[in-house]
């Protein structure tokens, strides 16, 4: 399944708030778009933060049952996130690809620098084709 990885430069919270900051991180990554009013996007990422750091993953029937989602809502934003690369579905659920925010944030880089130097030489190969300098 192709990735899809889009990050915003925004200005960071003035506050230290952990509320603030996670908002702040997602909206970075493109989680969280102006469209999803009752921040349901926020709030499924928060709860996956919280299963991942007890090593557990949740189905679509438990987000929605705790956050009182539809499941068409669950499974919209669980699919944004799996394309994103930051959710995974095992066999416990879905959760967070590592538990550590930093080392997810760590591997979305990876994640474009290993497809920019694809890129990179994709377009060196058709420069050569193309002939010219």
């Amino acid at each position: 399944m192709p990735t899809k990885i889009t990050i915003f430069k925004i200005r960071r919270p003035t506050q230290q708030n952990i509320n603030l900051e996670l908002q702040w991180l997602g909206s970075s990554l493109g989680l969280f778009g102006m469209r999803d009013k009752d921040k349901s996007c926020f709030r499924i990422f928060i709860e996956l933060i919280r299963a991942t750091k007890q090593g557990k993953g949740m189905s679509s029937d438990e987000l929605g049952n705790k956050l009182h989602l539809s499941r068409g809502t669950i499974v919209h934003h669980l699919h944004k996130l799996k394309s994103s690369g930051i959710v995974v579905f095992e066999d416990k659920g879905y959760m967070l690809r590592v538990n550590k925010l930093k080392r997810l944030i760590t591997e979305i880089e990876e994640d474009m620098k290993r497809t920019m130097t694809e890129m990179k030489e994709i377009a060196e190969e058709i420069d050569k084709k193309l002939g010219g300098n």
